[in-house]
């Protein structure tokens, strides 16, 4: 007797992020919230040997199992001096181990959630007869920007002369308002000119899926999720934020280690909304010489901070006074939603917006790299919840004179500048938190995807 006869109603899900901390913690936290609502779900979530010795011990439900391939390179950590040979290898290298998995998976698989990046993996299911959900990692404004990148070559912006660019807007991308040329992707150098044509790809594979998925809330990004629907004929759901708490506070989502409970003590005794919580990423991050100028500007401000500096920490640690904190690493949503915590000085990765949003937290922006400068607009332009650190596009150190000043001025409770901007950001965070309540948008997204993966494997 095969196992799929002795668990008749159990539908199986696969998961496969990219090898990536941004693309995995959204992933696996759809994965925890399907799991919650049904029983009759089993999802096997698929990652490198590496990403597994990483997050092989983390907690998560029963119901959720881990399998793992070959690492793509020798060492994945490789992508951030290599990204463009990590990229390369993610697409020539994990499809053949993929499908030697799925030979092997108990029960048969009868969906698969992959990341967009991993474009194979909608022609594997087609190939099988298995459904796919693509999951979308960025924002939906960011999607629809690679989708209509034809419109950039009509309309003589592309290929790009970045001395012509400064003041160029488009208007023309179906769901996105005006944009400077400068906050895309492939117009503000870094390694998008290198890539793009893969990525294109990537994006035009969607159209063969069952389904997209976006790690974001309708009320968010509603003018681009309309444009994605009007252009696609299958079910495209919001099912985010994707992040593990389901309110602000909620203390159930981790267990700090002694790092963060040192973090947690050290902001209990700040006051309230008094503390700039600084953070530029889990992957590319500013150079040491930027850091110093950060470092001295927060420093010279007086304003209290805490300041994530990875590998930097100890070198750090000593030069930041008794207002600053300085951490390797932290639970980044649970610092955010501290009562002492003020502001969010970001790299603007999707998920750091979504926690900051969640959070309620206005933004000082800090965009680094790919579709970063485009989500540092959505913040500053369409939300006004947050001001740019530095111009949109310079290889240049921003000074810390100029760090400092804007930091105290952003950190000015009572100014009528940072009244409007923290209200505007509880207002965003209040459709967030409307969302995953009880018949909100992702909330119901959420169950009708649920509805959607049962009824295929009824068939």
């Amino acid at each position: 007797m095969d196992s799929m006869s002795s668990e008749p109603t159990v539908s199986h899900v696969v998961a496969l992020p990219y090898p990536g901390r941004g693309h995995i913690n959204p992933i696996m936290n759809l994965c925890k919230a399907i799991v919650s609502k049904s029983d009759n779900i089993l999802i096997t979530f698929v990652v490198t040997e590496e990403w597994l010795s990483f997050i092989g011990s983390d907690s998560k439900p029963d119901k959720i199992r881990f399998c793992c391939i070959p690492n793509v390179l020798p060492s994945e950590l490789v992508r951030a001096s290599d990204m463009a040979a990590f990229l390369e290898a993610v697409w020539t290298k994990m499809e053949a181990p993929f499908e030697r998995l799925l030979d092997e998976l108990e029960p048969p698989a009868t969906l698969i959630i992959a990341d967009t990046h991993l474009f194979w993996a909608v022609s594997v299911g087609n190939r099988r007869n298995i459904p796919v959900a693509s999951f979308w990692p960025m924002s939906a404004s960011m999607f629809l920007v690679f989708q209509h990148f034809h419109l950039f070559q009509e309309n003589g912006h592309f290929p790009v002369d970045l001395s012509d660019n400064e003041t160029k807007r488009v208007d023309y991308i179906p769901g996105v308002s005006s944009t400077s040329l400068l906050d895309l992707p492939g117009f503000n150098g870094g390694i998008y000119p290198v890539i793009l044509k893969q990525i294109l790809c990537c994006i035009s594979c969607v159209g063969k899926a069952q389904y997209l998925l976006l790690p974001s809330i309708y009320e968010l990004e509603s003018q681009s999720i309309d444009a994605l629907k009007a252009e696609f004929s299958f079910p495209i759901y919001t099912v985010g934020p994707a992040i593990p708490c389901s309110k602000p506070g909620d203390k159930s989502c981790s267990s700090p280690s002694q790092v963060e409970s040192d973090c947690l003590h050290w902001l209990d005794r700040q006051p309230s909304n008094s503390v700039l919580y600084v953070s530029l990423g889990s992957f590319l991050s500013v150079s040491s010489a930027q850091l110093d100028e950060i470092t001295a500007a927060l420093q010279d401000s007086g304003v209290r901070f805490l300041l994530v500096a990875r590998e930097e920490t100890s070198r750090l640690k000593d030069g930041c006074g008794d207002k600053g904190f300085v951490v390797p690493w932290c639970d980044q949503l649970r610092v955010l939603c501290h009562p002492s915590v003020g502001g969010f000085w970001s790299h603007c990765g999707w998920n750091s917006v979504r926690d900051g949003i969640f959070a309620g937290i206005p933004f000082l922006t800090f965009p680094l790299f790919a579709d970063q400068n485009l989500n540092s607009k959505l913040i500053v332009e369409d939300w006004k919840i947050g001001w740019r650190v530095k111009p949109q596009f310079t290889e240049n150190l921003v000074a810390r004179g100029e760090i400092s000043f804007l930091v105290q001025k952003f950190m000015h409770l009572e100014s009528d500048e940072g009244k409007q901007i923290r209200h505007r950001a509880k207002e965003l965070q209040e459709k967030c938190l409307h969302a995953i309540g009880r018949r909100g948008s992702s909330e119901t997204n959420i169950n009708s995807f649920i509805q959607n993966i049962s009824e295929f494997h009824g068939h």
